[in-house]
């Protein structure tokens, strides 16, 4: 079995990709067990951030990476908070303050679309000069009032309309199914078989 290394310290992401990768023949090692620190992420786009990611955690380690950016766009606010979903509210992280902050610079507004983004990046080696990465997206609205246990982040909040409830009411499968972060990784599973 070949090792991977997942470069993000986020248990809840390791979680979702331990589910999700468990049928590809790799074992997935988080960069904690390596001591890998996070990486800088000072870009303006998804991908250049998982790329700088994947890099760091597969030049720290000398195995193959694979990172992942994603955070939430919502429509009336143009995108944000976008890359900067986890720290939206400043440092330290913190889902809960994240959240309160969105909420507030939504007040007033009646567009509440909403998509998270999700961009996957799996580098064979630190300087590897073709990355293969994926992307994903999962539409929905923003409630103001939180629903459910599940997930992390802004999930309480992100109503997904088909489903009639919010992220965070989801089975992890239910979940998986139809979130950008399973939409990606799926493609990049077909492109890993393909390239085989």
């Amino acid at each position: 079995m070949k090792q991977l290394v997942l470069a993000s310290g986020n248990p809840g992401k390791l979680r979702e990709f331990a589910q999700l990768l468990a049928t590809l023949d790799f074992e997935v090692l988080p960069q904690s067990q390596f001591n890998v620190p996070e990486a800088e992420e000072p870009h303006f786009t998804f991908v250049e951030n998982a790329l700088a990611k994947a890099r760091h955690a597969a030049r720290l380690t000398g195995l193959p990476a694979l990172a992942d950016d994603s955070g939430i766009c919502l429509s009336a606010l143009k995108g944000e908070p976008g890359v900067h979903s986890a720290r939206y509210a400043g440092e330290p992280k913190s889902d809960a303050r994240n959240n309160e902050k969105m909420l507030a610079d939504l007040a007033g507004q009646s567009d509440r679309r909403a998509h998270y983004v999700c961009v996957l990046v799996l580098v064979r080696h630190a300087d590897d000069p073709q990355p293969v990465i994926t992307e994903g997206e999962w539409h929905g609205e923003i409630v103001d009032t939180p629903k459910g246990e599940n997930g992390f982040g802004y999930d309480p909040y992100f109503w997904v309309p088909e489903k009639g409830c919010t992220a965070a009411q989801m089975s992890a499968d239910d979940k998986n199914a139809m979130s950008h972060r399973g939409k990606a990784l799926r493609l990049l599973m077909e492109r890993l078989r393909a390239a085989r």
